[in-house]
């Protein structure tokens, strides 16, 4: 009984030898990687990005608030004020305020103002999206960011692993062309757009206005050759509300 271990070693050493040396380094690959699937081991799965729910951001009296007034056809047509979740998303809130009120001056990037008065709304999709911001080209093909020269900045969920869903109507969410690749264009939602989860980071909300100019005026105008400009005519950042002990 004692000699069949050794025999069976015996055997199988023999039968080792016998491969050369190419088979016996394809084996141990082969038999590397059915062991590595059994165990996990293949590579390691990335962190999961957690939700953070509504609640929890907005309304926070340090949200800065900035406005939009729009106009179609060349026609005043209201005002929409926004709430950006600066303390979530600091960068990014950060550059969309700045980009309301002009306070970088002009862009290193493109030599162009770095600023939303002016800029129109050049792609509408009724019940889906309001997109606009490309400060440089106005056509959806260009764009510029306050950061690092007037390059792209990343995707701030990506860092923080914690992300907002775009769960509901009247978002404020970053257009981009793939991962990390934020710079002006924006777009509001007016409609809940799961599938953009994850992909485009959301940053603030409109407060005021989202009925009256969001839903039966701008929403209404969808892109097209025929379709009336929808405009930022004026836009900047709100005063502070103050507070009832204040007053």
């Amino acid at each position: 009984m004692t000699d069949a271990p050794v025999g069976f070693l015996q055997n199988f050493m023999a039968f080792w030898n016998s491969l050369g040396l190419v088979f016996q380094i394809v084996l141990c690959v082969m038999v590397f990687f059915i062991f590595a699937g059994f165990t996990g081991g293949s590579s390691p799965k990335s962190s999961p990005l957690k939700e953070v729910k509504f609640k929890d951001v907005e309304g926070d009296e340090s949200n800065p608030k900035v406005y939009f007034d729009i106009t179609i056809g060349g026609k005043p047509e209201g005002r929409i004020v926004m709430e950006l979740f600066s303390k979530f998303v600091p960068k990014t809130a950060e550059n969309f305020k700045c980009l309301c009120t002009g306070e970088k001056g002009i862009g290193k990037k493109s030599g162009k103002k770095l600023h939303y008065k002016g800029c129109a709304f050049h792609r509408i999709i009724s019940n889906f999206m309001c997109q606009g911001g490309d400060i440089t080209r106005g056509n959806g093909t260009g764009g510029e960011s306050i950061f690092e020269g007037g390059g792209d900045f990343a995707d701030e969920f990506r860092e923080t692993l914690t992300y907002l869903a775009h769960s509901k109507p009247g978002l404020l969410s970053m257009a981009n062309a793939g991962p990390n690749s934020n710079s002006s264009q924006f777009f509001i939602t007016t409609a809940k757009t799961a599938w953009l989860d994850r992909k485009h980071v959301v940053f603030g909300q409109v407060v005021e206005g989202f009925d009256d100019v969001v839903m039966k005026k701008m929403n209404n105008e969808p892109s097209g050759p025929t379709a009336k400009k929808v405009v930022i005519a004026d836009c900047g950042l709100l005063a502070p509300e103050k507070t009832k002990k204040e007053e």
